[in-house]
């Protein structure tokens, strides 16, 4: 990236639904009016649940395409596009910033963009007319992602968005055997989860599992949660944990849709 000075960016992590949300009455609005709370992006780097890959992986770079990495859904939901340009230079500052001994980075430059980046983008910036790169997770562990985070907080002074992406709770399995409403887990596990970014407790944050009422039944495998601590990392780089707000919450479909800026 040059080395211009560009406003710092926030660093973001959402909730970012299924591919279903784009016909919600309430979230695409409510995902449209943060973007235009925001100040332009000169590139957008997006961390998904839906990418795990070790080591570190830098997805497409050129020409972007779609992962449509869902099943059972209406045809519909398989032609949606989102033509965003490639990000070659953000992805070189990235290898820069995470190369290091014991921390390889590799290319997988066919990979594009999954649900988990593209249907909160196609919301928040519908003219796909930023750069946009995802990188993979190359592990769950909270502290591990915390650190990748750190490093990648450079990225934010030069106009980079960082967006973790995920679900602040999630447990389809469990969904199925409750009726109409809010999972006690699922609502426990959201105050409780609130409670903590609103107080900084770091700690608490990264032993979630054991240190929340119902962790393992709001996040019985982490994927989802782990997106969470690179937002984290990149704002802790900055001295700003304290400076979070929560820009959306409620639920959808029984799922907590808390979603955080941080700075």
């Amino acid at each position: 990236m040059s080395a211009e000075t560009l406003e710092r960016m926030p660093a973001l992590y959402l909730s970012h639904g299924a591919p279903p949300l784009a016909d919600d009455p309430v979230w695409p609005g409510q995902l449209a009016a943060w973007s235009a709370d925001l100040p332009r992006p000169k590139a957008i780097l997006m961390v998904s649940a839906h990418w795990e890959e070790a080591p570190l992986a830098l997805g497409a770079v050129e020409t972007v395409p779609l992962v449509y990495d869902f099943w059972g859904f209406p045809e519909h939901y398989y032609r949606v596009r989102y033509e965003a340009p490639g990000a070659p230079e953000l992805a070189e500052s990235v290898r820069k910033l995470l190369r290091a001994p014991g921390m390889p980075v590799q290319d997988i430059p066919d990979r594009g963009l999954d649900h988990g980046a593209y249907v909160p983008l196609v919301e928040m910036f519908p003219a796909a007319d930023i750069p946009v790169l995802q990188i993979s997770m190359p592990t769950l562990d909270p502290v591990k992602l915390m650190e990748i985070g750190r490093k990648l907080a450079p990225l934010r002074d030069e106009g980079v968005l960082i967006v973790g992406s995920g679900f602040f709770t999630h447990n389809l399995a469990a969904l199925r055997h409750v009726g109409q409403g809010v999972p006690g887990w699922s609502a426990e596990f959201d105050d409780w989860g609130h409670g903590r970014l609103e107080d900084g407790d770091v700690d608490a944050l990264l032993d979630f599992l054991h240190k929340s009422p119902a962790g393992r039944l709001a996040h019985p495998r982490t994927e989802h949660f782990a997106p969470l601590f690179v937002t984290m990392g990149a704002a802790d780089a900055a001295g700003e944990l304290d400076a979070q707000k929560s820009v959306i919450d409620g639920f959808w479909m029984g799922l907590a849709k808390r979603s955080v800026q941080f700075g």
